[in-house]
């Protein structure tokens, strides 16, 4: 069999040349032996990438940024609240921007590693990264990208061949991430302390071409930029609660100006029905519990109107008057993009869904902690004759049963139910199970389990594990960052 040719794809720089202050040119650490361990081959097609050629040895050496030709890799500057806490110098310790390409429809993505070594940011880290995080990075988002949930993409993991060291010493590995771009929050705020206007108008210019190009029509161009971001964080932000989704790091340098999920660290999808869950282990105070992340998206927000302020009005007064009015629209926009992501859940259009019918449903599946997956999937499965599927999932029944005719007397789209609710989610158990197998050098759980998630709707013979809740003796769950 013949080796593919060698294609030359030339990645962009206009996030290097456009905002020069924030890139650091950086070279990737060259791997002791790279190794590639997953490849999205649809994700390869999506971005006209030959899959074929990814697997020979030019192509994951382009996957590892050692194909120096390939472009300018930079480490991208930003700063951040971390947990509540402004750290004004954050920036890539870990990631390298390889820069941009067009995939085939035309789209400007970003191709970036994750992992691949020290930078100017990395103060006291190495700057490189354990295979598990990588593999739990791809898995997750794949997953989120399934379930049709704005996210970073993963195109490939290769394994380095380093020993990194954490807790014991494990298997290195990086990232070959994909995104609409890496501008997130914490990007206007190093902008905004830089204390040059110039530069945080080039951002928020670089921002609106690159993701909200309708606000450079708008009559204040910036404060349609804000009210873009503030739009789409809101829908982003709803889809996570309408899947289960637990994020467990919303600083504001995790939050995309693009509206895309990002960084999946300490990340994980609620079993039991609980909004008080918090898998990370970082997170002791529960800032970024389930039940608190719109408020803390708003919050966030807020941090990123203050940096448009100087660009929003020539008085700091109206320009607060503008960002206040602007803001004051998330709570409607998210609990609109929430209930109707709940409303098509239920199998209803989203002016079908009483408030109290929600309401009390929330309190149900809070009481009798209900897995949130399994139980809006067996829903669908219920009939005015037949309640069991949900009724086997509850110790009083009766508290249930006063729910389900109101729900039932509203003539619910079983179809609708079955398009908007998944079987198969990343169970953590199972995950744990494929990254502990991948780790020690066996991928076909992995395998499987990528194979369950990114076709999360369609039952298939062979995977009822995959759609079970976790086992009674799993015991509590908890994630960590990885770094």
């Amino acid at each position: 069999m013949s080796t593919p040719t060698s294609p030359k794809y030339e990645l962009g720089t206009q996030f290097a040349e456009a905002l020069p202050e924030m890139a650091v040119q950086t070279a990737a650490e060259v791997p002791a032996k790279a190794q590639l361990v997953a490849l999205s081959d649809s994700l390869a097609a999506e971005l006209d990438l030959d899959a074929e050629w990814l697997r020979t040895d030019d192509g994951v050496a382009f996957l590892a940024g050692q194909d120096t030709d390939a472009g300018t890799f930079v480490a991208q500057a930003y700063s951040g609240h971390q947990f509540g806490t402004f750290n004004p110098n954050l920036g890539d310790g870990r990631a390298l921007l390889l820069g941009e390409l067009r995939d085939r429809e035309g789209r400007l993505r970003d191709i970036a590693l994750k992992g691949s070594g020290r930078t100017r940011f990395s103060r006291m880290g190495d700057g490189r990264a354990v295979l598990g995080p990588m593999l739990r990075e791809y898995l997750i988002s794949e997953a989120m990208a399934a379930l049709g949930v704005p996210t970073t993409r993963s195109l490939a993991v290769i394994a380095t061949g380093h020993g990194v060291r954490r807790e014991t010493l494990q298997p290195g590995a990086i990232l070959t991430r994909v995104a609409a771009s890496h501008l997130r929050v914490g990007s206007f705020q190093y902008a905004r302390i830089a204390g040059e206007d110039e530069l945080l108008r080039r951002l928020a210019d670089h921002a609106i071409a690159r993701h909200h190009p309708a606000a450079a029509h708008a009559e204040n161009p910036y404060l349609a930029l804000l009210d873009a971001v503030i739009s789409a964080q809101a829908s982003l932000v709803a889809q996570w609660m309408n899947v289960g989704f637990i994020h467990g790091v919303m600083n504001t340098d995790n939050m995309t100006i693009s509206g895309e999920t990002i960084d999946y660290g300490p990340c994980a999808f609620m079993d039991r029905f609980d909004p008080a869950t918090v898998f990370s282990s970082i997170d002791a105070q529960r800032r970024y519990a389930y039940g608190n992340q719109p408020q803390i998206a708003h919050w966030n927000l807020v941090r990123f109107a203050e940096t448009l302020l100087p660009l929003l009005a020539d008085s700091p007064e109206r320009g607060v008057e503008l960002a206040e009015a602007s803001l004051r629209r998330f709570p409607d926009l998210y609990t609109d993009a929430w209930r109707a992501g709940m409303a098509a859940k239920l199998g209803l259009a989203p002016d079908d869904v009483p408030p109290e019918l929600l309401g009390d449903l929330m309190d149900l599946m809070t009481s009798h902690a209900l897995d949130f997956t399994s139980f809006f999937r067996a829903l669908a499965r219920v009939s005015g004759d037949d309640r069991t599927p949900v009724v086997s999932l509850v110790s009083e029944p009766e508290a249930l049963g006063a729910w389900l005719d109101r729900w039932l007397a509203l003539g619910p789209d079983r179809e609708l139910m079955d398009r908007t609710n998944p079987v198969y989610i990343p169970r953590n158990h199972l995950v744990e199970e494929a990254l502990d197998a991948a780790t020690g050098g066996d991928l076909e759980p992995f395998g499987t389990l990528l194979d369950a998630v990114t076709s999360p709707f369609q039952p298939r013979p062979g995977l009822e594990r995959y759609a079970q809740p976790a086992p009674e003796d799993f015991g509590p769950y908890t994630t960590y960052c990885g770094t």
